[in-house]
């Protein structure tokens, strides 16, 4: 038979579970955005889901979150015809290329 402190440490370890489970809404790191040297925004443990817009167009994108990145030249996370999204890997960084544009907004890869 289990102790009672036994008990409440298997609760406690479970509840934990529970709890780190619950975080995976958000991507653990940062990203920062760059518009050639000028810092554009820096996001923090940002929220996996949906479409994120940048406030201004980006050039330079440091991926420092534990997940994988899709890049769009469009404000809403779509691909323009004839065009394409850029994958940003764990822990990589990238530029725009002139030719598509400054990126506007970004959406996490799926797993």
């Amino acid at each position: 038979m289990l102790s009672s402190r036994s008990l409440a440490a298997l609760i406690g370890i479970t509840l934990f579970g529970i709890a780190l489970t619950a975080c995976q809404d958000q991507a653990s790191g940062q990203i920062i955005a760059r518009n050639d040297a000028r810092i554009v925004e820096t996001l923090s443990n940002p929220p996996i889901h949906g479409c994120h817009r940048f406030p201004a167009g980006v050039t330079h994108i440091n991926n420092q979150t534990q997940s994988s990145l899709l890049l769009y030249s469009t404000p809403d996370c779509t691909v323009p015809r004839g065009g394409q999204s850029d994958y940003l890997d764990i822990g990589a960084s990238d530029y725009a290329v002139r030719t598509t544009g400054l990126w506007q907004s970004f959406s996490f890869a799926p797993d």
